[in-house]
């Protein structure tokens, strides 16, 4: 187990997300996970592209995360890698979720899978999708903001 307090590499970002989506707001929480499944994520081997997460029976379920097989276990004993994972939050932030994510359009999806203490935890954010010319304004943006740093940089 890890030094308490020390955070342990790596961090599993979702990139697509500030991509496609708005953040409104985000949540740690942390993740039901077996064993292989933890060596797997220590290593790295995981993927949030396609995830999301959803309400059902009272608990919060993350959906499509891809975490790979532990290479260094026997078949047997391995993980499937695209199964439900269960995620630990309060009940009352369960609620405030559920209320946030009744509107139409808004949905939960992970940023990050990271350690915290030895623990896995995942960082979900409640969003809302972009329209495809939201995503040309946010990238206008950026190249805007970019040129103008490196102005600022070649000026100095």
């Amino acid at each position: 187990m890890a030094k308490p307090g020390k955070n342990i590499e790596p961090r599993i970002n979702n990139r697509r997300a500030l991509h496609d989506f708005f953040i409104e707001s985000k949540i740690e929480c942390g993740i039901v996970l077996v064993g292989t499944e933890v060596k797997s994520l220590r290593e790295g081997k995981a993927q949030l592209h396609d995830s999301f997460a959803r309400i059902e029976l009272g608990k919060l379920i993350l959906h499509n995360c891809h975490i790979d097989p532990y290479t260094k276990s026997a078949i047997v004993y391995n993980h499937e890698p695209l199964r439900e994972r269960i995620l630990l939050v309060h009940k009352r932030e369960l609620k405030k979720l559920a209320n946030e994510t009744s509107d139409r359009g808004v949905t939960l999806i992970p940023l990050a899978i990271y350690f915290k203490e030895g623990r896995a935890k995942l960082e979900l954010a409640v969003a809302r999708g972009k329209k495809q010319h939201d995503k040309r304004q946010t990238i206008k943006r950026k190249e805007i903001e970019r040129d103008i740093r490196r102005a600022m940089t070649h000026r100095q």
